[in-house]
């Protein structure tokens, strides 16, 4: 009979792969893990960490997740090969079985460092290691690559460009969203696609967050669910997609460096020469990428499969993806020399009377952040931080969500059209970005958007900073 408890379960697996005389010293969930639980635990002198399905199975969290996830099996399995073709990864210890009642998963060494990119990037403490970081991710990408993937899990795929791409239109129609920013990429992905190449192995996400780093540098490449393989500029573009920046916009590699150091190291560590074209294809489809993945985070909630508050706050940051696509299709079609829009953001105006919906809001975001976050750690701690982001969200939705609707359909009309024939116009190749008014109208409703869904998005002051001129 298997024991009820985490605890007791976890023990049972560590004296079975370790040996019974030590105790389970400590048992703890970290921070984040939309699509996987990390639990960190000490056995003895044993210090690990626990990665399996959230809610120990599929089905917990809703069957597939629609991200292309490999099994825990086959990412154990990646993550050995990895280490035998010296690329930095933490030691898979044990394997968690049927007999274990701990669902898909395994338990891995626990690597000493910082994931989190706010307390590594500009932080004097990691300066030295922020230095060598290009360095480290080229050699660590160029030993990625060069593993031979006939000896690796079937599980890993191989799809050409325009499948690719394909493949995301039909997560993003499936969701039944209309973002006009979304369906003009669809179009420029399909008729810019380059050239299959010889399939590669990629990590599939490889960014700030899944990097270990202590103060001399990057200790171990983690995360390895979304492997697969493909065109290795695919994976050093993705470590350049704006949602990886964290609040260092100006550094579009992983907001430590710039793209032609990124491209030297590389070509020292792999012998490959990457073409700007290429990456520049990647990126934009690495960007896109993470926005059809918000859709399907949000349509998971939606669905009741995961109604884990994470899934529907992080449905909202499309609007983010939008702003970087518009900021990206900017350099790529020449349209730098279109700016000067009039737009300020909406201030808070002072209410009276009875307290209106907005001002509800604002005093449970109060409430929230000096009465939980202040007394919680650990996950519970990081699951408040983003009741205060879903708040705040709908706190801003309140006091300015009718004024930009208005604006928005006003800039509609004048096109002469809906918004669902915006869509299409765009999808079809009918208009595109370089029509005056279909340009501002896109960037105008992406400022909007993001000043309700993430105002503090570093993305939003660089499109401030480049449109409104």
């Amino acid at each position: 009979m298997l024991p009820d408890s985490l605890e007791e379960k976890v023990l049972l697996l560590c004296h079975e792969a370790f040996g019974e005389g030590s105790q389970l010293e400590e048992l703890v969930r970290l921070s984040g893990g939309a699509n996987m639980e990390s639990w960190a635990l000490r056995y003895g002198d044993r210090a690990m960490v626990l990665r399996r399905l959230p809610g120990g199975s599929r089905e917990a969290m809703g069957g597939d997740d629609n991200l292309g996830a490999i099994s825990l099996a086959a990412q154990a399995d990646l993550i050995e090969a990895a280490g035998a073709g010296g690329v930095t990864v933490p030691t898979v210890l044990a394997r968690l079985e049927p007999r274990h009642g701990l669902g898909e998963g395994f338990v891995m060494s626990r690597v000493e460092g910082e994931t989190l990119p706010h307390r590594i990037l500009g932080q004097p403490g990691f300066a030295a290691a922020e230095a060598q970081l290009t360095q480290q991710c080229a050699r660590e990408l160029a030993r990625i690559h060069a593993l031979d993937p006939a000896s690796l899990p079937d599980e890993l795929q191989y799809l050409p460009p325009l499948e690719l791409v394909r493949a995301q239109a039909e997560k993003y129609r499936e969701t039944g969203a209309l973002l006009p920013v979304f369906d003009f990429t669809l179009g420029w992905l399909r008729q810019n696609a380059p050239p299959a190449t010889a399939p590669a192995v990629l990590h599939g996400d490889f960014r700030m967050g899944n990097l270990m780093i202590d103060a001399s540098g990057l200790t171990a490449v983690l995360d390895w669910e979304l492997a697969h393989l493909g065109d290795p500029a695919r994976d050093l573009a993705y470590l350049c997609a704006p949602s990886w920046r964290f609040g260092h916009y100006d550094k579009p590699v992983g907001g430590f460096d710039r793209i032609d150091a990124l491209l030297q190291a590389y070509r020292e560590h792999s012998g490959r020469d990457i073409e700007p074209a290429r990456l520049r294809y990647w990126l934009v489809f690495s960007t896109l990428w993470w926005g059809v993945v918000c859709l399907t985070m949000g349509e998971l909630w939606r669905s009741g499969g995961d109604r884990s508050l994470e899934r529907a706050v992080i449905g909202r940051r499309v609007s983010e993806v939008e702003t970087d696509l518009l900021l990206l299709f900017e350099k790529v079609l020449g349209l730098d020399d279109r700016n000067g829009l009039t737009w300020e953001p909406p201030s808070e105006r002072a209410s009276e009377g009875e307290i209106d919906y907005a001002e509800l809001l604002t005093a449970l975001g109060e409430w929230n952040r000096e009465s939980v976050q202040a007394v919680t750690r650990g996950h519970q701690q990081f699951e408040s931080r983003v009741a205060g982001n879903a708040l705040g969200i709908a706190r801003r939705h309140a006091r300015w969500g009718g004024i930009f609707e208005r604006a928005s359909r006003d800039r509609l009309l004048a096109l002469g059209m809906d918004h669902a024939a915006l869509c299409r116009a765009l999808a079809d190749g009918e208009i595109g970005l370089e029509d005056d008014a279909v340009w501002n109208h896109l960037r105008l409703s992406a400022l909007e958007r993001m000043t309700i869904d993430q105002p503090r998005y570093a993305g939003l002051a660089q499109a401030r900073q480049r449109w409104c001129q």
